[in-house]
């Protein structure tokens, strides 16, 4: 059927609601225990999760796992609601439900970060979705910064550490040909062809000095000593160290530019 969408093999358009009344009924015998009223409350409450489970649908998560997890939540706040406080199960069931969901992306990242930095993410992405309603754009991390009363550093380390990751080779593009993937877009600043033939160059220019001139250098540059730390460990002035690794540099560098 054209436009039919399933979760867990549950054709969404075709989820059941309840009227007001019915719900009243139901909670009054479900709180008595009735496990036939439980499980029509639990049917009837499936688009309350679909519309919960929506607000996560960036996360990279499936949301067939999201759904049975959000259930999870609605049998929770089925069992837990008392229908006498005169409130809307709605206003009790939605911070249940989104709850579950919470803690079941925190607990199943799979990028390990730390409570604290979780929980702070996770305030960002509510108050973000607050201000998108009411500013009708995405808000900058210095405007939920400011909001929340954070760095604009945290806000930034907040949302990545909740980011879903992604392959380096997930497609970008892809149209009459070879797809384009993100490592395509990667540049690599380290090992770039300049870098290879300046490390060359180098290499071939140290290998052409002396032993004592090689192992100077080493000392100086390598291991981090003084040129009297080095003339002791040689046996040697602290003047003849400075004649030799000049001379040792000006070898190389000829040969560098050269």
């Amino acid at each position: 059927m054209q436009g039919k969408v399933e979760i867990c093999g549950v054709n969404t358009a075709s989820l059941k609601t309840l009227t007001p009344a019915q719900m009243d009924s139901l909670l009054l015998q479900a709180k008595e225990g009735d496990p036939d009223a439980r499980q029509a409350l639990i049917e009837g409450n499936l688009r309350l999760v679909l519309s919960v489970i929506q607000r996560f649908d960036k996360r990279g998560e499936s949301p067939d796992d999201l759904f049975q997890v959000g259930c999870i939540g609605l049998m929770k706040a089925i069992a837990n609601f008392d229908p006498t406080k005169g409130v809307r199960f709605s206003t009790y069931g939605v911070p249940m439900i989104a709850g579950e969901v919470r803690r079941y992306l925190r607990d199943n990242s799979a990028i390990r970060v730390s409570r604290s930095l979780r929980d702070i993410a996770y305030r960002v992405l509510q108050c973000k979705e607050a201000m998108v309603t009411d500013l009708g754009r995405d808000p900058t991390n210095a405007e939920l910064a400011k909001v929340l009363e954070l760095e604009e550093r945290e806000v930034a380390e907040a949302l990545d550490a909740v980011c879903a990751p992604v392959s380096l080779y997930d497609p970008v593009y892809a149209e009459g040909g070879d797809p384009l993937t993100i490592l395509d877009q990667v540049r690599d600043t380290k090992n770039t062809e300049g870098n290879w033939i300046d490390q060359l160059c180098l290499q071939t220019a140290f290998r052409a000095l002396g032993e004592r001139e090689k192992q100077i250098l080493s000392l100086r540059f390598y291991d981090g000593k003084t040129q009297m730390e080095v003339a002791g460990f040689l046996g040697i002035s602290q003047a003849q160290v400075s004649r030799l690794e000049k001379g040792a540099i000006k070898t190389m560098r000829k040969a560098f530019f050269s």
